[in-house]
């Protein structure tokens, strides 16, 4: 028995990385490719988009960060990194409501 094709819905062109962002979080991938013809990719020289900078913060802060960053197994960094993502997230969020 052949398995039924299903009919791909045609992908809108975006003006910009934020209108795209906003139709993939409501939108299901699926619906637009076909995953069976998916190509796995590897790009070994990509370079990070980080930028290092220096942030001074109290002790106790630090200290915190850090027991709370051996409770969830990971990197203080990263944690921090986490932590203003969220904030971050957070404000757009209520900019956007506005």
């Amino acid at each position: 028995m052949k398995k039924k094709q299903k009919k791909l819905r045609k992908l809108p062109v975006f003006k910009n990385e934020d209108e795209e962002r906003d139709f993939w979080s409501t939108h299901s991938l699926v619906d637009y490719f076909d995953m069976g013809h998916a190509v796995k990719m590897s790009f070994p020289n990509l370079k990070l988009s980080t930028k290092t900078i220096s942030i001074r913060l109290p002790e106790w802060m630090i200290d915190n960060i850090k027991m709370e960053a051996n409770k969830n197994d990971m990197p203080y960094q990263s944690l921090i990194k986490v932590y203003l993502a969220d904030r971050l997230s957070d404000i757009k969020g209520k900019y956007k409501a506005k």
